[in-house]
C-alpha cells in the first residue's frame, strides 16, 4: 500500500467519523524468491513467525503431523495449538510447548490485552488441500501476516528452510496458517476500547433515555463488504465499526460495535444488528467508520490514540474538520501496524432507512428505525 493510501485509511479511522457533515463527502513457474522477515514493528506477525518456523520443524515429527492433521480437520475455522503437544514427550514436543505458551503471552502483551488463555492456532489455508494432506503430502507452515499487499508470503518446510508463495495464487501444496483466534482478540478488544475510551470521557456511560419505555435506534437489516482486504492467506475477516457523533453532553462520543459475523467479501449478511442507540446522542446524526482487526491490532493504543484527539473537540452547534488534529496526533507507528479501512457512511439519521451505499464504493447496508422497548 502507498503511504497515501495508507495516509488516508488511517485518517478514516478518527478523523472521517468527525468531518464536517454539511459538505458531503464521500469518500509450474520458479517458485517465488523467500518473503522477507517480518518488520520489527509488526510485533504480533514476527511472534507468529517464530511459532511457525518451530512448528514447520515439530512436523518432522510423525505424531504431531498426525494430530495437526486429525485436530485441523475436526476444527477447520482453527485449532489451538497448545493442545497439539499435550500428552507427547520428546525434545520437539516439550519445544512447542514452550514457544506456544510464550507466544500467547507476548500476543495478548502485543494488542494491549490481559491474559486471555489461549490465542494462537493453526489452520489449513484452504479445505482444497486437505486430500493432498491426507494423501500423505508434506505440509508447509506459513503466519496470516498482516501485509494485505505483500507478493509473497514466507513459508517454512519441515527442515526449518524458509520458501516464498505467490501471495496471489493458491498454493497447491498444502500449507498451514499460524495465526490468532481475532474472534476471541476482537470480543476483549472491543471491551477494553469501550472502558478505556470511557474512563477517558469519549464514550460515558449510557444516560436514561428520554423516554422511560425504551429508546429509539439503528438496526442494520443486510450488509455486505465487496473487498475486505484479504487475501488467501489470511482468512476469514473481524471487523467492528467505530459509530462517532457528539454525546448529550456535548462531547465527542465513539461507540464500538463488533461485527464478527461479517467475515466474507461478496457475501450479503443479515445480521439485524443494532449500530446506533440514538438516546446516547444530542444531535440527530452520526457516522460510522468499518475497521477489520488486522492481527496487529492493539485495542489500548487505538483508545489512546482517539481520546488523545477528540478530547480537544468543543460541541460549537456542528461537526468540525479533524484531519490536521488527528494527523499531527498519531505516532509514526500508526501508519503499519493497525486495522485496515473498510468502508465509512456519513450522516446516519435516526430515520434512515433503505440502502445506504459506503462513501469508499466498497460496500453497502440496509438499515431501518428501530424501537427498543422496555419488557
Amino acid at each position: 500500500m502507498s503511504q497515501s493510501r495508507l495516509r488516508r485509511a488511517v485518517v478514516a479511522l478518527t478523523a472521517l467519523p468527525l468531518l464536517a457533515l454539511g459538505a458531503g463527502q464521500a469518500v509450474a513457474a520458479p517458485a517465488p524468491a523467500p518473503a522477507p522477515a517480518p518488520a520489527a514493528a509488526s510485533k504480533v506477525t514476527a511472534i507468529e513467525d517464530e511459532v511457525a518456523r518451530t512448528l514447520a520443524a515439530s512436523l518432522a515429527d510423525p505424531a504431531l503431523r498426525e494430530r495437526l492433521r486429525t485436530a485441523t480437520a475436526a476444527a477447520p475455522a482453527g485449532a489451538e495449538l497448545p493442545p497439539l503437544a499435550a500428552g507427547l514427550s520428546g525434545a520437539t514436543a516439550r519445544g512447542l510447548a514452550a514457544t506456544t505458551a510464550r507466544a500467547d503471552r507476548a500476543v495478548a502483551t502485543a494488542k494491549g490485552l490481559g491474559d486471555l488463555g489461549p490465542l494462537l492456532r493453526v489452520q489449513l489455508a484452504d479445505p482444497s488441500m486437505r486430500a493432498a494432506l491426507d494423501a500423505g503430502a508434506a505440509p508447509l507452515v506459513a503466519t496470516a501476516g498482516t501485509d494485505e499487499h505483500a507478493r509473497t508470503v514466507r513459508a517454512y518446510d519441515t527442515a526449518g528452510r524458509a520458501r516464498g508463495l505467490d501471495a496471489a495464487t493458491l498454493p497447491t501444496r498444502p500449507v498451514y496458517l499460524v495465526d490468532i483466534d481475532t474472534a476471541k482478540a476482537l470480543t476483549a478488544g472491543m471491551d477494553l476500547l469501550q472502558r478505556e475510551l470511557t474512563a477517558r470521557g469519549i464514550a460515558p456511560a449510557a444516560p436514561q433515555a428520554p423516554s422511560a419505555a425504551g429508546w429509539w435506534g439503528t438496526k442494520i437489516t443486510s450488509v455486505e463488504v465487496n473487498d475486505d482486504e484479504e487475501p488467501w492467506f489470511k482468512g476469514a475477516a473481524e471487523m467492528f465499526s467505530l459509530v462517532s457523533g457528539f454525546g448529550l453532553d456535548g462531547k465527542v462520543r465513539v461507540d464500538s460495535v463488533a461485527m464478527p459475523y461479517l467475515q466474507y467479501d461478496g457475501t450479503v449478511y443479515y445480521p439485524n444488528q443494532i449500530l446506533v442507540n440514538w438516546s446516547n446522542y444530542k444531535y440527530n446524526l452520526a457516522d460510522v467508520v468499518l475497521m477489520e482487526d488486522d492481527g496487529d491490532t492493539n485495542y489500548l493504543a487505538l483508545a489512546q490514540a482517539v481520546a488523545a484527539v477528540l478530547l480537544t473537540i468543543a460541541d460549537q452547534g456542528a461537526y468540525i474538520p479533524l484531519v490536521n488534529a488527528v494527523l499531527a496526533a498519531l505516532p509514526s507507528s500508526w501508519w503499519t501496524d493497525d486495522p485496515d479501512y473498510v468502508e465509512s457512511w456519513y450522516t446516519l439519521a435516526r430515520t434512515s432507512t433503505g440502502r445506504l451505499n459506503g462513501a469508499r464504493g466498497n460496500g453497502w447496508m440496509t438499515v431501518e428505525p428501530y424501537w427498543v422497548g422496555q419488557l
